[in-house]
């Protein structure tokens, strides 16, 4: 059982790659679109400080708990219809959150959205990856895809603030209705259903396991930015996390259906595509917030204007990502792209070094912004191309799961560590130049370029780490493994 040979399915497939592609870009807008209408939320709902930050945890606890388990059931009970039905229950989430009337009903919403995130990323790359096989067009769908996630942050900031100052913060939520009907309407006419054989088998204690293990993480290092990471309940949950992700590689070891096979993390290649994404997540993601902060906080920018001084960044990463990634990918080694990328997103974060409060635009934020997008555009389409290349096709869920994992945990300790740094840093030089107006926008640039300068440390050791370990050649110009065996089930099993 599997799918049709894959020349005869071109026209289908470049369309279903639309459909798709809405959907991920969905997932990457929730997770800046909501962060720039927070404050309008927080003071419509009376949300209190100490509660606001459960806005955005809701949902990425969800999200990054439940990504293994939601790629498992894409596996097993049908990637289309898996796609499909976290489209509808990711509009039904939003719209939830878009009427709600208090805290505790939009914190529902959010982890409801976090949820069928889980099981909607995971489908959605999974389709990607058994759609696409052979090199050439495979290149160029996982480009625009990584374009999508590399610009999607940036896009969600100018859509978030577009929507906030010309409208009302539950459009933040309500956006994403007529984007998942329409990739519903797309999914159900386009896409083909592909499954793994077998009756589904979940592995109970797997998912107890890394379940609790993910949120442990991606909670503890939440939790750091606001507590500091030697407070008792960071230090608690990050080893308890470490401990439960420790017991799960070991019972899956052993039990007879793993959640996550170990066959998928051994491969060197795919496991370096792993490390890049999480290690380019946790340099990157922080940087990103950086220069949000930069322009609203110290420039005084809206959050409209915010979001179009990134503009040239998206179009840098989808050059990056669609011209230039796609194009060689077919033709040089995986490290060949994926090396440079970091190196150049590196360069972009150790110029925030350069940034004063009067700083101009060009000069500053314009240059870190193309020279991060360049980078990201080189390392996310391939990344995540190798990430799923060559698995299994009935693990090809729980493969696309783990690159979306790793970009979760990745960005979440990145941001939280970067975060701590930069305010440490701020608060060191307060403390030796006093605090008037001029000085606190000072201390708040040299916070920035500190914990800037440390994410472009994580890239490099990423960049090091990538070039010794993924030893991939440049790719053989047949199908991928399966791909002229492949049979497609009925389009509405």
């Amino acid at each position: 059982m599997s799918t049709r040979d894959a020349p005869a399915a071109v026209p289908r497939r470049w369309t279903a790659l639309f459909f798709i592609g809405l959907a991920q870009l969905m997932i990457v807008l929730d997770g800046t679109v909501v962060n720039i209408a927070l404050p309008s939320v927080q003071r419509d709902l009376g949300i209190s400080d100490g509660d606001r930050q459960w806005v955005i945890t809701a949902y990425t606890l969800a999200f990054g708990g439940l990504l293994l388990l939601g790629g498992r059931i894409a596996d097993y009970t049908g990637r289309r219809r898996t796609f499909l039905v976290a489209l509808l229950g990711f509009a039904g989430a939003s719209a939830l959150g878009g009427v709600a009337s208090g805290f505790e009903m939009l914190l529902v919403a959010r982890a409801l959205q976090g949820a069928f995130g889980a099981l909607l990323g995971p489908s959605a790359l999974s389709l990607l990856t058994v759609t696409f096989t052979r090199p050439q067009e495979r290149a160029k769908a996982f480009g625009v895809w990584g374009g999508i996630s590399a610009a999607g942050g940036a896009i969600g900031l100018l859509a978030g603030g577009a929507l906030t100052d010309y409208l009302d913060w539950r459009w933040c939520l309500f956006i994403n209705i007529p984007i998942a009907l329409v990739a519903v309407a797309g999914g159900s006419a386009m896409l083909t259903e592909s499954r793994r054989e077998g009756r589904a088998r979940f592995d109970v204690p797997g998912v107890l396991l890394a379940t609790a293990g993910l949120v442990a993480i991606v909670y503890g290092t939440g939790q750091a930015e606001s507590d500091g990471w030697r407070s008792a309940t960071v230090t608690g949950l990050l080893a308890a996390g470490a401990v439960l992700l420790a017991a799960f590689v070991l019972v899956e070891r052993r039990v007879p259906e793993p959640l996550l096979p170990p066959r998928v993390l051994a491969d060197r290649t795919r496991g370096a595509a792993y490390l890049a994404v999480g290690l380019a997540g946790a340099g990157m993601f922080g940087a990103f917030l950086f220069m949000t902060y930069y322009l609203q906080i110290v420039k005084g920018y809206s959050p409209i204007r915010t979001g179009v001084a990134f503009f040239p960044m998206v179009l840098t990463v989808m050059v990056s990502a669609g011209a230039i990634s796609a194009r060689l990918l077919p033709r040089v080694p995986p490290r060949a792209l994926i090396v440079p990328g970091m190196l150049v997103s590196a360069c972009g974060m150790l110029w925030m070094l350069t940034l004063e409060p009067g700083t101009g635009y060009a000069g500053g934020v314009l240059v870190t912004g193309l020279l991060y997008g360049f980078g990201a555009g080189m390392i996310m389409p391939v990344a995540m191309n190798y990430a799923t290349r060559g698995v299994d096709q009935g693990d090809s869920g729980v493969a696309s799961a783990t690159v979306n994992a790793a970009q979760q945990v990745g960005s979440s300790i990145g941001i939280a560590l970067l975060n701590t740094i930069a305010t440490s840093a701020t608060a060191d030089y307060l403390v030796s130049h006093g605090r008037s107006p001029a000085v606190a926008k000072q201390a708040l640039v040299e916070g920035f370029g500190t914990g800037s300068a440390w994410g472009a440390g994580i890239l490099l050791a990423g960049a090091l780490i990538v070039a010794v370990l993924m030893n991939a050649p440049r790719p053989e110009t047949r199908p991928a493994p399966g791909a002229e065996t492949e049979v497609p089930l009925p389009a509405h099993s």
